[in-house]
């Protein structure tokens, strides 16, 4: 499986290392790096169907949960 949020739909990002300074001159040893966004496998309980759900979900995919309620962010993202 990618790795992705599957609330948010956060996923690795490509960027470089150097400052644009850096890359203005001759000697610039650096290439891509990636960024991975920091996924948690969290197991939430969602009452209004009395079970559990384990998903792959981003620290910002957590407090979404926390503020709309495990069902109604669950529905949105086609989980459920």
């Amino acid at each position: 499986m990618a790795k992705q949020c599957d609330i948010t739909g956060k996923k690795t990002q490509i960027g470089g290392r150097y400052s644009n300074r850096t890359r203005a001159t001759q000697f610039n040893p650096c290439g891509k790096v990636s960024r991975q966004a920091n996924l948690q496998k969290k197991k939430i309980f969602v009452p209004e169907l009395d079970k559990h759900v384990t998903i792959k979900v981003s620290t910002k995919g957590l407090r979404t949960i926390a503020k709309n309620g495990a069902y109604n962010t669950l529905k949105e993202a086609n989980l459920i």
